[in-house]
C-alpha cells in the first residue's frame, strides 16, 4: 500500500492491496486484497472493488458501484479470473463490472477513457475498447467484444457473444442480437442499421472522400439484390483503397452472428 494514499477512516482497505500515488478512497469503500488502484485512481465513495482487479491510473469510480465481484454465471465456480481496467475511465453510480470466467478466457476487459453512465453493466469476459460511452443502464451480457469511440444508448442491452464496432451508435432502448456495425445508427427491439450516421462522422472530422465512400459501401452492400459475399467483393473491389471501407468490409466479413440489418 502506497503512503501516497489517502485512505478515509470509514473505508476498508485490505493491507495486501497495491495502491499507487495520490490515490484517493472515500468513506465506506471496500478494497479487496487482490486489488490494484493505479496513481490518482479516485474511489469517491460506498464503492466495492474485489476480486483480481487492475484498475489504470486517473480513473474515477462514483458511489455503489462493483467492480471485480463475481461473474452472473451459474458455472463459474471461483476459477482465478481477472478484471483489467484501463486509465482515465468515468465509472458513474451503480455501475457494475465482473471479472471472467474460465470458459470465455478468465478476462473482463476495459480500455482506457470510456464513461459508463449510472446503472451500466459488463458482464463477465467482455473485452470493450477505448473512448466508449455507455449511457445510463446500457448492459453487456458475457463475452461481448466493444471496439472504440462506440455509443451504447441508455437502457439498451447487447446479447451475449455480440460485437460492437469502432464508431457503432446503438440508439436508447435497443436490444442488439446481431453485430453492431461502424459508424452505422443501430435502433430497435431487434435492433436494425437504420443507416450511415452521417452527422458523426462530420463531426468526426472524416473527409468528404471517406463519407461518400462508406455510403456507396453501404448501399453496394445492404440496399442492392446481391448475395452479401458478392456485394462484399464488388465494393473491395471498387472502393477498398478507402481505410474506413476496409474496416467495415473486415468486419462484415468476419461476423459471425451475422450484423444488425
Amino acid at each position: 500500500m502506497s503512503t501516497g494514499a489517502g485512505i478515509d477512516e470509514h473505508a476498508v482497505v485490505d493491507p495486501q492491496a497495491r495502491l499507487g500515488q495520490d490515490v484517493h478512497v472515500g468513506p465506506f469503500c471496500v478494497v479487496g486484497p487482490q486489488v490494484s488502484l493505479g496513481d490518482g485512481c479516485r474511489l469517491n465513495s460506498h464503492v466495492s472493488v474485489v476480486g483480481d482487479t487492475e484498475i489504470g491510473p486517473e480513473t474515477e469510480i462514483w458511489p455503489f458501484a462493483s467492480v471485480g465481484a463475481t461473474p452472473q454465471d451459474l458455472k463459474f465456480v471461483g476459477e482465478a479470473t481477472k478484471l483489467v481496467i484501463g486509465a482515465r475511465n468515468k465509472i458513474r453510480e451503480c455501475v457494475t463490472i465482473n471479472v471472467g470466467t474460465k470458459g470465455g478466457g478468465s478476462l473482463t476487459r476495459l480500455g482506457d477513457d470510456n464513461l459508463l453512465m449510472a446503472y451500466a453493466h459488463i458482464a463477465h469476459d467482455c473485452l470493450v475498447g477505448s473512448g466508449n460511452i455507455f449511457a445510463n443502464a446500457a448492459t453487456l451480457a458475457g463475452h461481448v467484444e466493444v471496439g472504440d469511440h462506440a455509443t451504447i444508448g441508455a437502457y439498451s442491452a447487447v446479447h451475449q457473444f455480440c460485437r460492437v464496432a469502432n464508431y457503432a451508435f446503438i440508439g436508447g432502448f435497443s436490444v442488439v442480437t446481431r453485430d453492431a456495425r461502424p459508424w452505422v445508427t443501430t435502433v430497435g427491439n431487434r435492433a436494425e442499421g437504420k443507416g450511415l450516421n452521417v452527422v458523426g462522422l462530420k463531426r468526426k472530422g472524416y473527409s468528404a472522400e471517406s463519407i461518400q465512400a462508406l455510403k456507396k459501401c453501404y448501399v453496394t452492400l445492404f440496399q442492392s439484390k446481391m448475395i452479401l459475399a458478392d456485394a462484399v467483393e464488388k465494393a473491395e473491389a471498387e472502393l477498398g483503397h478507402v481505410e474506413e471501407v476496409r474496416y467495415f468490409l473486415e468486419f462484415v466479413r468476419t461476423s459471425e452472428r451475422g450484423v444488425c440489418r
